[in-house]
């Protein structure tokens, strides 16, 4: 990923770990942290089945990504998910390594890529231990003191960490993104609620193949095929939208009050989620008025100058055709959401298509932004 770079700022980088190194997600991480202008990578660490062994041995055979595994993490040693570990400042050796296989097991916060079978408990314990956990998992999602983030949107929803940590009695917290399909729907939405107000939302989605993880789903079953059922995905897009586009209280959050009705489809496409959406506004409103908001919108990432953030959030295209997902989807890094064919609806009031790039701005991609927005609000900082 390329980085905007702040002038005449100097920053001291923060050291990151990585829980679920070698799985999909945390394989994204690795790959857009790279020459990151805030943050380092210094420890991996996945299942007990890869711990001891040589990040490069690790995913051997593993490794799904499109560029190779970058030469920095090649010869870490891959620990295991337990902060009992991450404490070390005596460098860690892998047995029979040649040329390296030696870190210091040592890190600021933790970027978690954990299969949600095992992440509740393991965040809570580096949570416990004193780092900050951002996490791409579902399992933290619904808490009524846990932070449900999308910059854009609703950043400050973060101010509720010292009552988590007060509740919990943690030290560090947990903050997480949402699911993949949620992210482009509530940035898209976002401009309007704002102006407008949002009472109904129909949303259907049709979702690239690298939503399901590798490997995924069979050949045979998404070939020439839609499968219009996603295993717990249509309740996530009805709730989820409700807490971003919500109200924070000193105790938690207020969901927003709109009635939203989701269905979800798999298709043959490799990344990108491709959403159709109808909406109702509560004042009235005019399809010029939607557009200009849209192709105007910016929020505190953008004031901020984030390093991943995109200059364009919303990348509105008048040419009906679009946005298509092969096209579109790698607008600005992955980061930028594209919308179009906005358009009056005859039942709900309007229409218009949604474009994200689910394994980047709908995972790690939204995890290291709500980590740099974290970061510029104070509370990431180096635990040492």
């Amino acid at each position: 990923m390329k980085f905007k770079f702040m002038k005449n700022t100097r920053i001291k980088k923060l050291k990151v770990g990585i829980l679920g190194a070698t799985g999909t997600v945390g394989q994204k991480f690795i790959v857009l942290l790279q020459n990151h202008p805030w943050f380092e990578i210094t420890v991996l660490a996945a299942s007990k089945e890869s711990a001891g062994q040589t990040y490069e041995k690790a995913v051997s055979g593993r490794w799904k990504q499109e560029v190779d595994i970058p030469q920095s993490v090649r010869k870490m040693p891959v620990l295991e998910c337990d902060p009992r570990q991450f404490n070390s400042h005596e460098r860690i050796r892998i047995a029979g390594a040649k040329g390296g296989g030696a870190q210091f097991a040592y890190c600021d916060f933790v970027f978690s890529g954990l299969d949600a079978s095992v992440a509740g408990e393991i965040e809570k314990a580096f949570a416990m231990a004193g780092y900050g956990v951002i996490s791409n998992t579902k399992n933290y999602r619904t808490e009524r003191d846990v932070p449900l983030i999308v910059p854009e949107v609703n950043p400050n929803h973060a101010s509720i960490i010292p009552f988590q940590q007060k509740r919990r009695k943690w030290s560090g917290f947990i903050v997480t993104n949402p699911n993949c399909v949620v992210v482009p729907l509530v940035m898209a939405i976002k401009p309007v609620m704002d102006k407008f107000g949002i009472s109904k939302i129909m949303v259907t989605s049709m979702q690239a193949i690298s939503g399901a993880g590798y490997p995924g789903v069979p050949s045979l079953d998404i070939l020439d095929n839609v499968i219009p059922m996603i295993g717990g995905e249509e309740p996530k897009v009805e709730w989820e939208p409700l807490k971003l586009l919500g109200d924070i209280k000193k105790d938690g959050f207020k969901l927003a009050n709109i009635k939203i009705s989701a269905q979800c489809n798999r298709v043959p496409t490799k990344d990108g989620h491709l959403l159709t959406v109808a909406f109702s506004t509560r004042k009235p409103a005019k399809v010029g008025e939607i557009k200009h908001l849209m192709k105007n919108f910016k929020s505190e990432p953008q004031k901020m100058q984030l390093p991943s953030a995109p200059q364009k959030p919303l990348f509105y295209h008048d040419d009906e055709f679009r946005p298509q997902t092969r096209m579109d989807r790698d607008r600005e890094n992955g980061m930028s959401v594209s919308v179009g064919r906005l358009r009056e609806d005859p039942v709900l009031g309007f229409k218009m298509v949604v474009l994200g790039h689910n394994t980047i701005r709908g995972a790690a991609g939204a995890a290291i932004l709500n980590a740099e927005l974290l970061y510029k609000k104070g509370y990431l900082k180096a635990r040492l």
